[in-house]
């Protein structure tokens, strides 16, 4: 198995049960004009983090390292949203705003618009998984784990924005199903300021998983494509 240059400490990993799982590269939180935008939150580091991933999933396809997406976005009655039982309603962004500015209900993060869609340059291939999501993280009230088993992957190298929410989220969450978490540092962002991307680094290395750049990715996956 190639041993892979990580943080706090090199991390042997088998691909042949590994996954890229790709959270929420929606133009809601990718995009000018999406939910996160709308919001006044600063997107402009998110074309460097399409890049970074583009390039990791052309090698992953390579390599025959499947691919997972995770999509936030709800039902246009918000059916799936949790109700008043829920904290989610108080919490979540896009219900916050739908809740404060009524003309952006069933607009922002809702099946079938724009702001739910992934973005063109990320569009998932036939042979990948697209799992939608109504919590914070990938495993909460889908099947994403009962996948990941059936298909044998024990390995997950995490991108996607937001770092410090969805993205931290779902990587504690894979710790705790026992999976081997791994985050993709120059693949991801925080919604926030930077000093939220390095609590998330911290996390992660300190109690949670692993962390490492894509291009060290990317040189391990192109090694045993070969």
């Amino acid at each position: 198995m190639p041993k892979l240059d990580a943080r706090p400490e090199a991390i042997e990993v088998d691909f042949e049960k590994s996954a890229i799982v790709v959270v929420d590269m929606q133009n809601a939180f990718a995009s000018k004009g999406g939910m996160l935008d709308v919001a006044g939150v600063d997107i402009s580091d998110a074309p460097r983090v399409v890049g970074a991933i583009r390039g990791v999933l052309e090698a992953a396809r390579s390599a025959g390292v499947p691919i997972v997406y995770l999509q936030m976005g709800y039902k246009p009655d918000l059916s799936n949203s949790g109700g008043p039982n829920s904290p989610n309603p108080r919490k979540e962004l896009g219900m916050r705003l739908m809740h404060d500015r009524p003309e952006l209900k069933a607009k922002i993060l809702t099946e079938g618009t724009w702001d739910f869609a992934l973005v063109d340059e990320l569009a998932p291939r036939p042979a990948d998984l697209v799992i939608v999501k109504t919590r914070y993280s990938g495993f909460a009230g889908t099947t994403l784990d009962s996948h990941l088993r059936v298909r044998g992957i024990r390995y997950l190298f995490f991108a996607g924005i937001a770092t410090n929410v969805c993205v931290e989220s779902t990587l504690r969450d894979a710790y705790f199903h026992d999976y081997w978490p791994i985050l993709l540092v120059d693949g991801t962002m925080p919604a926030g300021a930077a000093a939220m991307q390095e609590a998330t680094l911290f996390n992660v290395e300190s109690f949670f998983g692993w962390t490492m750049k894509s291009e060290d990715l990317l040189a391990n996956l192109r090694s045993s494509a070969r």
